[in-house]
């Protein structure tokens, strides 16, 4: 089965679960469906995606003088955390998704917390861009994809060396670089439409 029929079956358990869903064959397509999601007037922020990067998004925003919450643009880490701590009253947060299930549940792993705070709550509208390839059949497939996929890839992506995900699987540290201090399901968005997501027909991201 291609991405587009997975699609279209993962779309109608995403919508009964109040999320606005849309599927793009490409990263192209997917760029314009989010740049027409975004709020222009309103302030935007983003939390850490290798999807985001992959798709070019955030530079496409710059040149084009959106409203931007940019914590990479913080000199000290105490501007970074504030900038990051901003971005949860954003209009518009952007991020991907570190897995969905077959029955539209979103399961992503966060270090620090914040991409996973501005899901449930503080902004306006959040986008969610995740490539296909994020599709798990189960909660617990979903689960597993997180600790040892998407962290371990990550892990290496920021040179981290003293969590366990470094040694290519979860270990279920306590390490000061640990990836997941929190593990978070959305499994229904509380304001319909609030949470947006866009599939995209690729392998995009961890």
């Amino acid at each position: 089965m291609n991405y587009k029929d997975l699609a279209e079956k993962l779309i109608p358990n995403l919508e009964k679960r109040n999320f606005e869903a849309y599927y793009c064959d490409n990263k192209k397509e997917a760029l314009d469906k989010a740049i027409s999601l975004i709020d222009k007037n309103g302030t935007i922020s983003w939390g850490g995606s290798k999807t985001l990067k992959d798709l070019n998004l955030i530079e496409v925003l710059k040149e084009n003088d959106y409203k931007l919450i940019d914590r990479d643009s913080a000199s000290t880490p105490e501007e970074r955390d504030e900038l990051m701590k901003q971005g949860l009253t954003a209009k518009t947060f952007l991020t991907s998704s570190n897995a969905i299930t077959e029955d539209g549940i979103l399961v992503n792993i966060d270090g620090n917390g914040n991409r996973v705070a501005a899901m449930c709550y503080g902004p306006d509208s959040v986008i969610v861009i995740a490539g296909m390839n994020k599709l798990c059949k189960t909660v617990e497939d979903a689960e597993d994809r997180v600790h040892n996929v998407a962290a371990v890839k990550n892990a290496e992506r920021f040179g981290l060396t003293k969590t366990g995900c470094s040694k290519g699987k979860c270990v279920d540290c306590l390490s000061d670089e640990c990836m997941c201090s929190y593990v978070v399901k959305t499994r229904r968005s509380k304001v319909k439409g609030r949470i947006k997501i866009i599939l995209v027909g690729e392998e995009l991201g961890f």
